[in-house]
């Protein structure tokens, strides 16, 4: 079995309190270590690489982006799926070919720009493109920014939602989604549903997946964790040496 076919079986005949979870790698030695404590797949977060790289997040070249996913890929042996933001501008096609080099089986892609929430009919479409070329030889995970752009009503999330998966998308992302509306979304979407948990606060990976969620990403979070942990150890030796 390829490692797309593994990826995205992970994703399916699961029960309500065993959604699968991926770990978000910023770079080849966070990758190992999720890896090593036993992790079947891994999700790269765009912010967490952007920042591993010198970027805000946004802000990292697809070159710089799509490099930092290969030495990740190449870091381990199990599936990596990639955050590619919106896509960076790339036809589906260039888009595809890119993914497939840096060796990713699946990708993450944004329904909204700095200027605010795509047409959701365009985006579908331009995701149908995706789809085409791909086959099934990526995972394509539709995050769905709604309620990160103010829109709170969960009938406009299961709306793109509806129009995503038609077009071809694997998985759905409505990310910032209030705990509270979980259930609501898990009821109105056809297909897996990616739900944003945060290290250390909130909801357990097993009570999001109670609440309808099949997947579990961390956004930025793990390296966040990860970089306040230096922090505070760099806080501790610069305090022994008198600074």
């Amino acid at each position: 079995m390829s490692h797309a076919a593994a990826f995205r079986a992970l994703h399916h005949g699961r029960v309500p309190d065993d959604p699968l979870v991926l770990p978000g790698p910023w770079d080849a030695a966070s990758a190992r270590v999720f890896v090593e404590a036993g992790f079947p797949a891994l999700a790269t977060p765009s912010a967490g690489v952007a920042a591993s790289l010198g970027y805000e997040d946004g802000r990292t070249p697809a070159d710089e982006m799509f490099a930092a996913v290969a030495r990740i890929v190449r870091a381990v042996d199990v599936p990596v799926s990639a955050d590619v933001e919106g896509g960076y501008g790339l036809a589906p096609k260039e888009l595809v070919e890119r993914l497939l080099e840096a060796g990713a089986v699946g990708c993450n892609l944004e329904d909204s720009t700095r200027e605010g929430l795509k047409d959701p009919a365009e985006h579908a479409e331009w995701l149908a493109g995706v789809r085409e070329e791909a086959g099934d030889r990526l995972f394509l995970n539709a995050r769905i920014d709604t309620f990160v752009r103010g829109v709170e009503d969960p009938g406009a999330a299961i709306e793109r939602a509806a129009a995503y998966v038609a077009a071809g998308a694997d998985c759905v992302y409505p990310i910032a989604a209030p705990v509270a509306v979980l259930p609501l979304l898990r009821a109105g979407i056809q297909g897996p549903v990616n739900v944003v948990a945060h290290p250390g606060a909130g909801p357990s990976p097993a009570e999001l997946g109670g609440l309808g969620a099949t997947r579990i990403t961390f956004g930025p979070g793990l390296q966040r964790q990860a970089e306040q942990a230096v922090r505070e150890h760099a806080e501790r030796l610069a305090a022994r040496l008198g600074r």
